[in-house]
């Protein structure tokens, strides 16, 4: 019986993998992600990439995922070379997904961010901070962290003893396809190591710049729980090359 219940979870995989492919195939067939790249190109003169969209879409944009809900968004995988050429893109904004890949391909995925930016173009990378994990496992824990340790457990964790920091600690550097954590001292160390300068650190949803702001997805949580997790790191590129 257990035999002939994984083999047929094996074919339902295998069935479902292929479908996917002709998909892509279908979509690559038809060309449809040049033809979101030509069209946008195009309509939009301040040109903005947004890698890793989700169901996160910003107007104006240039919304791409690995897995496009729709065929209105560009399919892209941020650990190849970005489908573009040098000096296109006034703004690149990625969120949340930088700790899904390695290290290696994450500063890969920079330095290719930092070859389509034109000169002052600027980066904005959201994504979780090493430091708000470890705090939590600090003695004097708040009472908003607390709060946050309990949801998280109860949430995404569960049949557990009782709410623990190392519980979710250990949840969260595994959970939900993540590969790497940054600290803020890497990513900054990383974004200036492709070439970026002039690195500062932003508020959720909060920028100097007027079009960096307000494009962090707050539907995914509380946005004080959000708050908590995330930093963003914003960095200019300010030559030609």
């Amino acid at each position: 019986m257990v035999k002939q219940i994984l083999k047929k979870i094996g074919l339902f995989t295998f069935v479902k993998k292929q479908i996917c492919n002709l998909k892509l195939l279908k979509r690559k067939m038809e060309r449809v992600d040049k033809h979101i790249i030509m069209d946008y190109c195009r309509k939009q003169t301040v040109k903005k990439l947004h890698i890793g969209c989700g169901d996160n879409i910003l107007k104006d944009w240039l919304n791409s995922d690995l897995f496009p809900s729709s065929r209105d968004i560009l399919l892209l995988d941020a650990t190849k070379p970005l489908p573009f050429g040098s000096n296109i893109f006034d703004y690149v904004f990625s969120e949340h997904l930088i700790e899904h890949i390695s290290y290696s391909q994450g500063l890969q995925m920079l330095k290719e961010c930092y070859r389509i930016l034109k000169r002052n173009g600027k980066i904005r990378i959201s994504t979780p901070n090493l430091s708000f994990l470890l705090d939590l496992y600090k003695d004097n824990t708040s009472e908003f962290q607390k709060r946050y340790i309990k949801c998280a457990t109860d949430t995404f964790i569960g049949n557990v003893p009782c709410s623990h920091a190392t519980f979710v600690i250990n949840n969260f550097m595994r959970a939900w396809g993540h590969t790497f954590i940054y600290d803020e001292k890497l990513l900054c160390t990383s974004l200036e190591q492709v070439g970026f300068t002039m690195i500062v650190k932003c508020d959720l949803k909060d920028s100097k710049d007027e079009i960096l702001r307000n494009l962090e997805n707050e539907r995914r949580m509380p946005l004080d729980f959000l708050k908590l997790e995330t930093m963003t790191l914003e960095g200019t590129k300010i030559t030609d090359s």
